[in-house]
C-alpha cells in the first residue's frame, strides 16, 4: 500500500485542463468507479505526517497528494463537532488550495472514504494536540 502510494507520488503525471489551479484551488476529483453518495469532503495535513497516517489508519480512502499536503477524501460534513488542528485544511466540496494534486491511493472498495473519527484522532496524534470535540448541547439546557 505505502509502496504504491509512494510510486504514484513520485511517478509522472500530466495534468489536463480541467486540473489546472482556478485561482490556487482545485476540485479533487475522484475515480468513476467510486460512489460518493455521502458527498465529499477533503482533509489536507501536512505531507510529512502523510505515511505515517496512512500506515496506522484501519482503512483508507482515496488519498491525493501534492508537495505540501496530502488531502484525504471524508463524507460532506466530517467537521460538524470536531475541533481539527491548526495544521489542518479542511475543504467542503473537496475543493482544495492546492497545485496538481495527484491521486496516490485508491481503495480496493467501491467507496472513496477514510472514516473521519480514526483520522481525527491520528492527525490530533502526529500533531501533538489533544483531541477535542466542539461543544454543542443536542437539548438545550433549562
Amino acid at each position: 500500500m505505502l509502496r504504491n502510494a509512494l510510486s504514484r507520488l513520485r511517478g509522472t503525471h500530466r495534468t489536463r485542463p480541467s486540473e489546472e489551479p482556478r485561482g490556487g484551488r482545485v476540485q479533487l476529483s475522484l475515480p468513476p468507479s467510486m460512489s460518493a453518495s455521502l458527498g465529499c469532503d477533503a482533509v489536507g495535513v501536512p505531507a510529512r505526517h502523510g505515511f505515517r497516517l496512512m500506515s496506522h489508519l484501519p482503512r483508507t480512502g482515496c488519498v491525493f497528494a501534492d508537495a505540501d499536503r496530502w488531502w484525504w477524501i471524508v463524507p460532506a460534513g466530517s467537521d460538524l463537532d470536531l475541533d481539527w488542528p491548526e495544521q489542518v485544511v479542511y475543504a467542503r466540496g473537496a475543493d482544495v488550495p492546492a497545485v496538481r494534486p495527484r491521486l496516490i491511493h485508491s481503495p480496493d472498495s467501491l467507496t472513496p472514504y477514510t472514516p473521519p473519527i480514526p483520522l481525527f484522532l491520528m492527525v490530533c496524534q502526529v500533531a501533538g494536540v489533544a483531541p477535542t470535540w466542539a461543544r454543542r448541547s443536542a437539548v438545550p439546557a433549562p
